[in-house]
């Protein structure tokens, strides 16, 4: 109780300094499409016979990016975005996906539809089918969530995965993020307002949130190592002395 005692009562709150406000949000999240994404596409037309090739996936995706962390168990087919950043798509040939987002992909399907006259009036949608982020740490559950509307905060996420424990630290919780072939190191705190307009708010598909321990969790630890050696030593010597006792 004392050891837990240690952590500073305002580090265990979210958002500590917030007061009613309202906070601007500079344009709408749309994750960008990365390297092993497998995105579901869709064509139909006027004639349904002659978009049937262009929905003709390459990739299997066991449990179809269900929600929460289970998923469903029915698979999906799509297109897998390969280590060079390019989707093989029917007829179309090799598309440059990485860095698009999903309203860029299709509006570009849809246009290479129309210029090269494949489909008349062709209607194209995409999505996601293995958005998901890893939650590690000091959280009640680490998990992999997986993300069916295609957006989710931190703090959703976190909440998924049952809360940081009364170990972790709100306030230096760490992302990484694999974003133009660099893997992206950014450390939020949790405990200040102005994550709710951080650009980092929003998490995008394979991000990685860690939950570091706090110094009460460390210290619980080492404290375990020197005392419960001294525990078992103790009980041991009580045990021998009864024994002699009863012996007598």
């Amino acid at each position: 109780m004392l050891i837990t005692s240690c952590a500073a009562p305002k580090n265990t709150l979210y958002l500590e300094n917030i007061r009613d406000t309202t906070f601007a949000v500079s344009g709408n999240f749309e994750p960008l499409i990365q390297k092993n994404d497998v995105l579901q596409i869709n064509v139909s037309s006027l004639n349904p016979e002659d978009a049937v090739i262009y929905n003709a996936s390459n990739t299997v995706v066991p449990g179809g990016g269900g929600g929460g962390t289970s998923g469903s168990s029915a698979a999906l087919g799509g297109f897998l975005v390969d280590q060079q950043g390019m989707l093989q798509y029917p007829v179309l040939g090799p598309i440059k996906a990485e860095g698009l987002t999903k309203k860029g992909l299709t509006d570009y399907i849809r246009g290479q539809l129309v210029d090269r006259k494949l489909l008349v009036d062709p209607v194209v949608s995409v999505r996601f089918l293995n958005y998901r982020v890893t939650l590690l740490g000091e959280v009640t559950r680490p998990t992999v969530v997986n993300v069916t509307n295609e957006k989710i905060s931190i703090l959703e996420a976190i909440g998924m995965a049952g809360d940081i424990t009364v170990y972790g630290k709100k306030e230096n919780v760490l992302l990484i993020r694999d974003q133009e072939g660099q893997r992206l190191i950014k450390r939020l705190n949790l405990n200040d307002k102005n994550i709710l307009a951080s650009p980092y708010y929003y998490l995008q598909s394979n991000d990685i949130v860690y939950v570091e321990p706090n110094k009460a969790k460390q210290f619980t630890g080492e404290k375990s190592r020197v005392v419960l050696p001294i525990i078992f030593s103790g009980l041991s010597l009580l045990v021998i002395i009864l024994d002699r006792l009863v012996l007598r």
